[in-house]
């Protein structure tokens, strides 16, 4: 997926870039700015740690909240049936138990996400945590092995209700050269908890 950014930055013409992600979508972001250093000029992660830290740190209680990790990276096609046979209800645990606020994801945006949550996107859920699983914290590894660092600047940011990412600047210390961090109102869902204040943060750390 970070190739095929990259790639897409190439066939638009953009040579330097930020790049923000959230979730699933900053450790595409990260492998961005490990993988292409000349290109990414800014890096924001939103509520993750490194894949491979992620899967070191899979133990005792905070466990049972990282359930995707090993269901969702199980042999096809017995998650994706899984998830399909009650789409909703899927959908209403992860927001229920991942936000601060149960009410931020009104039935409206519900409704939106279940619609999205067909055949194909169950498929590339799934396969994406089958990458992490398989490939993903290999490459981490290696990183780590070769002490391959982030050159860019990096923010950290994380929910105030996200008690396990406590630490997340110690660990994302050992990866990244420039780091700050922020701690934002909300738990997981923190683009749709706490809106302002990361659109407040954002702009002020891409402007710097």
């Amino acid at each position: 997926m970070a190739l095929d950014l990259a790639q897409l930055m190439d066939a638009l013409e953009l040579r330097r870039f930020a790049v923000v992600g959230h979730d699933r979508g900053a450790r595409v972001a990260y492998r961005m700015a490990l993988d292409h250093p000349e290109r990414v000029e800014r890096l924001v992660v939103i509520n993750i740690v490194p894949t491979l830290d992620q899967f070191e740190r899979m133990s005792g209680g905070p466990s049972l909240g990282y359930w995707p990790w090993f269901l969702l990276a199980q042999p096809e096609p017995f998650p994706e049936r899984l998830v399909a046979a009650d789409r909703e209800h899927f959908l209403r645990f992860i927001f229920d138990s991942w936000a601060n606020d149960r009410d931020v994801i009104d039935a409206t945006a519900l409704a939106e996400y279940v619609a999205a949550l067909d055949a194909t996107t169950i498929a590339a859920i799934c396969a994406d945590y089958r990458a992490s699983f398989w490939l993903d914290r290999e490459d981490d590894a290696a990183d780590r092995q070769s002490r391959r660092r982030i050159g860019c600047p990096v923010l950290v940011i994380t929910g105030e209700a996200e008690d396990q990412l406590a630490d997340a600047a110690e660990i994302w210390s050992a990866w990244a050269s420039s780091l700050r961090a922020r701690t934002l109102p909300g738990g997981h869902l923190i683009p749709e908890e706490a809106a302002r204040q990361l659109s407040e943060a954002l702009l002020e750390f891409l402007a710097a």
